[in-house]
């Protein structure tokens, strides 16, 4: 089945080239457009796309405010939001990721890194862009990291998967750097999850970084 896209930009080229691009694959198309936030959070609630692929300057409502409303922490059956966006700044990339977003892409990123960024957040398997996200996130780690009981419940491997994933990893490339199964990879994210109480990866990675788990 195809992974069922939505677009939101405030510009019909910017759209239409995404457009072109996401449904130039055999599993992916694009379900519906919105040029502001408003009528991105309603469609999205409407339709429940697989993915929703958000700019961060639009009317109305911004990519940070709709990213929260389709994928922030109080949302109890939250979208995958890809937020992409021409502005290379520390505080959209950190708004977007704790807003709930599943990865941060520039749009001279190119066509195969917006597929693979649809198709990541589709599998809900990895920071679409460590090159950004991870640079950026290493830059926005306090110089004091804040104590937090929780990484005492975490085992020595469980810490080892936490670091891959704040370092951009997908499962696959984490169990062949670790010489563990995908299965038993998804096992330790799930049990990491549980643990600190997070709901996915983009979470697991702002905390390994807030909390300098990660050099």
């Amino acid at each position: 089945m195809a992974i069922r896209v939505l677009l939101a930009d405030d510009q019909a080229m910017v759209r239409g080239g995404l457009r072109l691009i996401l449904e130039d694959q055999p599993d992916i198309t694009v379900v519906a457009e919105a040029s502001d936030g408003v009528d991105a959070v309603a469609q999205a609630r409407r339709l429940r796309p697989d993915v929703c692929l958000v700019d961060i300057r639009m009317p109305r409502l911004d990519g940070l405010q709709v990213t929260r409303a389709l994928a922030g922490p109080e949302v109890a059956d939250p979208l995958r939001v890809v937020v992409v966006t021409t502005f290379d700044l520390d505080e959209y990339v950190y708004g977007a990721l704790r807003g709930g977003a599943a990865g941060f892409l520039l749009k001279d990123a190119g066509p195969a890194l917006l597929v693979e960024a649809v198709r990541a957040a589709h599998q809900g398997d990895a920071l679409v862009s460590p090159s950004v996200t991870v640079r950026l996130l290493r830059h926005l780690a306090p110089p004091a990291p804040p104590r937090d009981e929780r990484r005492s419940a975490l085992s020595e491997r469980e810490i080892e998967v936490v670091r891959e994933i704040a370092r951009g990893r997908t499962n696959l490339e984490i169990g062949a750097e670790l010489f563990i199964s995908l299965s038993t990879v998804k096992s330790h994210v799930s049990a990491v999850q549980t643990k600190l109480g997070l709901r996915n990866r983009t979470e697991i990675a702002v905390w390994a970084w807030e909390h300098r788990v990660v050099d």
